[in-house]
């Protein structure tokens, strides 16, 4: 009995002091965690999130016997792991990377596990743990280049079978009508689906770490190219029907049921090349079960570990809410007319960018030797979900929006004023005549056009206490042809305004600027004068 009493007393106090753990990521990290759940709730691309705990959970279970006869040792060298974790939580936060904050927090239980249980403990739990961040909505910065590729694909394809088309960007004509690759054509939902089945069924069904590599790049391959087919397969079922069929919801169904089929040929050709399972040697498992003593640490290191946790978790939530409220600021935003040689001009077009609630704005149409160009200036400051300058929601066009769409979009660089200045290009088109936009962030003192490199220096300005202040800028230009025309009107525009324009901005920024700020004022100014 006593000897039955010391080897459960560890388990026990192991136990809990890993549930108080795992309890205080929740409670400290549950915005965090929200976030994960909430978009599940909102889109279908990531509704596999909710099976990916019971899974872990049940893949846990399976380890029991393993687990029970494995020496429990904390490892305080992954406390460093938990301290970068925390970091990355705190940048990706005071950046507003929300993708990076949920994968920082979901890796800290793994970690928490490692810490507090030991590296055999760990290691045991490898594809459980790692599994966890599958769970994490990822993906969505695939779709543009997927939409790409499922477009040459079905262009090349149709082009191939004697089928004339008309392209521009992801738009195009056939003889029976006109198609586009949206994001539900992506395939990004069947990548997504495919990867996370195809890691389960790899741990499951091999042991040899080559052929599970092997299996999930080919779980990665095979569903792109699989789409590339149904989108191909869809058009011409559309084309040979008189667009009768697959041009409705009911495309959407031929696609699943076609991936389904594509899923079980994968899974069905993999199970050619199934492993057995390792054999375990019950004699082995029966001497590793009666642990020695000393092979488990006292309660007293439980102790000492679960509290080191906490303090090492709890440090990065309070820094955060403290630099929140001393980057706060009240100073007014106002954004006027800047000085311009060019001439108030009439609106030529109702385009307006899809951005979250900016705090201040300005928008103007000018003209100069009879080319008209638009301005739209956003201001933001103090930010939060709700309003902010650099997310996946900001859209030059707001997704499905049924009046305006992108027909091509590309990354320059323009000569300015003496200077490059890099920009991003949409062209749009809609009601009136096509537009050519110029878009591009103020962040820090910069002109950026990267979302990485924008958000990196808002983290550094708030880790700084020197507030989120950003803008972003958009100029546009009307073409009837060639897009050329705009470009001109606009290069010409910013030849004569982008100083004026810049320290408009730079006057209102809250925070004492830096020295690069300055100096660029004193240029800005020289120039005006």
């Amino acid at each position: 009995m006593n000897t039955l009493a010391h080897r459960n007393s560890p388990a026990l106090i192991y136990g809990s002091a890993l549930a108080v753990a795992l309890a205080v990521i929740f409670v400290l990290f549950f915005d965090t965690l929200k976030s994960i759940v909430g978009i599940w709730n909102s889109s279908e691309t990531f509704a596999h999130g909710y099976v990916i705990l019971p899974i872990s959970l049940w893949l846990v279970w399976q380890r029991r016997s393993t687990l029970a006869s494995t020496p429990v040792t904390p490892y305080w060298p992954a406390l460093l792991l938990l301290l970068g974790t925390g970091l990355a939580w705190l940048l990706a936060d005071l950046g507003g990377v929300q993708v990076v904050q949920q994968y920082a927090v979901v890796a800290m239980i793994p970690i928490t596990v490692l810490a507090l249980l030991g590296k055999e403990i760990a290691l045991a739990l490898a594809f459980p743990l790692l599994f966890l961040l599958l769970a994490v909505p990822f993906g969505e910065i695939f779709i543009d280049p997927l939409i790409g590729w499922t477009a040459d694909f079905t262009v090349t394809a149709l082009r191939a079978t004697g089928i004339p088309v008309l392209r521009e960007g992801t738009n195009f004509i056939i003889p029976t009508g006109s198609w586009s690759v949206v994001t539900a054509c992506s395939g990004v939902r069947y990548l997504i689906a495919s990867f996370t089945l195809g890691c389960l069924y790899a741990h499951l069904t091999y042991r040899s770490r080559l052929r599970q590599f092997l299996f999930i790049v080919l779980a990665i391959v095979v569903p792109i190219i699989a789409n590339w087919i149904r989108a191909y397969m869809i058009v011409m079922i559309g084309h040979l029907s008189g667009n009768e069929l697959a041009t409705g919801v009911d495309h959407l169904i031929y696609g699943w049921l076609f991936f389904g089929l594509v899923m079980l040929l994968m899974f069905w050709l993999g199970s050619l090349w199934r492993e057995a399972p390792a054999e375990t040697a019950a004699a082995a498992m029966t001497d590793r079960a009666a642990i020695h003593p000393n092979s488990v640490s006292s309660g007293r290191h439980a102790a000492v570990t679960a509290a080191t946790i906490v303090l090492c978790l709890a440090l990065w939530p309070g820094y955060s809410r403290y630099l929140a409220t001393a980057g706060q600021s009240d100073k007014p935003v106002a954004i006027g007319a800047f000085r311009t040689t060019w001439q108030t001009g009439s609106a030529f077009t109702t385009w307006q960018p899809a951005f979250t609630q900016a705090r201040a704005g300005f928008r103007q149409v000018y003209e100069h030797d009879a080319h008209p160009v638009g301005i739209d200036l956003l201001y933001y400051r103090n930010q939060d979900r709700r309003s902010m300058l650099i997310t996946s929601a900001n859209r030059m066009v707001a997704e499905e929006d049924p009046v305006w769409r992108v027909i091509g979009s590309e990354r320059r660089q323009e000569q300015i004023a003496g200077t490059q200045l890099a920009v991003r290009e949409a062209r749009i088109e809609g009601p009136g005549p096509r537009i050519v936009v110029w878009s591009w962030y103020r962040v820090a003192d910069r002109f950026v056009i990267s979302d990485y490199v924008g958000k990196l220096l808002q983290a550094r300005s708030k880790l700084l206490m020197q507030g989120d202040d950003g803008a972003a800028i958009m100029v546009f230009a009307p073409y009837q042809e060639n897009p050329e025309q705009a470009r001109t009107a606009l290069r010409a525009f910013l030849n004569d305004n982008l100083a004026s324009v810049d320290a408009a901005l730079a006057s209102n920024k809250s925070a004492g600027s830096s020295p690069v700020a300055t100096a660029r004022q004193e240029v800005a100014n020289e120039q005006i004068r």
